[in-house]
């Protein structure tokens, strides 16, 4: 399974990503996972968790949390979530069994539609996440079994597409490129 590496150079366009189902983990058919590498500058602060958390705030984004990444497979069905390293550094597994790897770093942010699998492989004893969700949406957390697997590939098609990008608000690359396609 290949890895992205963290060491790429920050930019403003987020990397983009499409995972297949894998007939656990259906990730999204239709819109790609983002990664905004630097995309929250944490630069001099001595309280990234409440800057990143800011960030997200004023793009409208809410329900935060701070912890860790689960280390099992799981994902969401009826939300789209974002998260945003605060300190320190994961290898997180994104698309379930037919995903990728991704090396995440302080300010970098994963930004996951409904339905894309994520586990964490390793971390940093450091590790902070701030996670958020849209406006619409309700959080679950599913597993991957057959039963939640069947009622999943219909919900993760229902969730709305949110109004605004989580880094750069109302005018961010996710408005772009998270189109509904029947």
């Amino acid at each position: 399974m290949p890895t992205i590496s963290a060491a790429m150079k920050p930019t403003a366009a987020p990397q983009t990503f499409m995972f297949t189902d894998d007939g656990v983990i259906p990730n999204n058919p239709t819109l790609p996972f983002l990664v905004y590498r630097g995309g929250v500058d944490l630069a001099g602060t001595p309280d990234p968790e409440q800057v990143i958390e800011k960030a997200f705030a004023q793009s409208g984004w809410g329900g935060m949390w701070r912890n860790g990444i689960y280390p099992y497979a799981h994902y969401h069905s009826m939300t789209h979530e974002v998260m945003g390293i605060a300190r320190g550094r994961a290898k997180v597994r994104f698309g379930g069994s037919t995903g990728q790897e991704v090396d995440l770093m302080s300010g970098d942010v994963a930004v996951l539609p409904a339905g894309t699998g994520h586990q964490l492989v390793w971390k940093s004893p450091d590790l902070m996440v701030i996670g958020a969700y849209p406006k619409t949406g309700r959080y679950d957390l599913c597993r991957g079994t057959k039963a939640e697997y069947a009622k999943a590939v219909d919900t993760i098609a229902q969730v709305p597409i949110p109004e605004t990008d989580p880094v750069h608000g109302a005018d961010g690359p996710l408005v772009k490129l998270w189109i509904k396609r029947d």
